[in-house]
């Protein structure tokens, strides 16, 4: 996690850059809902590459805002959700939501 000498000044700038990439977006609204497991989240995403999605949920845990839990069994089982701070997130979300419907109705 960064410290505060390292986040940008503006809030907007710090939330973007923590969630910017639509890839961090869209796992990001799955786990709102509940923990997935990453072949889950794979299947869940459309266009999602393997590599991306590691590399995502690797910065998001060390951001604060994904958990990573090993259930430490054969065949290996590892469940991806949102930490406490993560789900302050889901009314971002809800707004982004929220404007695509305003937007779809618009255009």
């Amino acid at each position: 996690m960064k410290t505060k000498k390292e986040l940008p000044v503006c809030p907007v700038a710090t939330t973007v850059g923590l969630i910017g990439s639509k890839w961090k977006l869209m796992i990001i609204r799955n786990l709102v809902v509940r923990p997935w497991r990453f072949n889950e989240l794979m299947k869940s995403i459309n266009g999602i590459s393997q590599k991306v999605l590691t590399t995502s949920l690797r910065e998001l845990e060390a951001d604060g805002i994904v958990y990573r839990k090993d259930y430490k069994c054969n065949p290996p089982k590892v469940e991806y959700g949102l930490t406490e701070l993560g789900t302050k997130l889901k009314g971002v979300l809800d707004e982004l939501a929220e404007f695509g419907d305003y937007y779809k109705e618009r255009i």
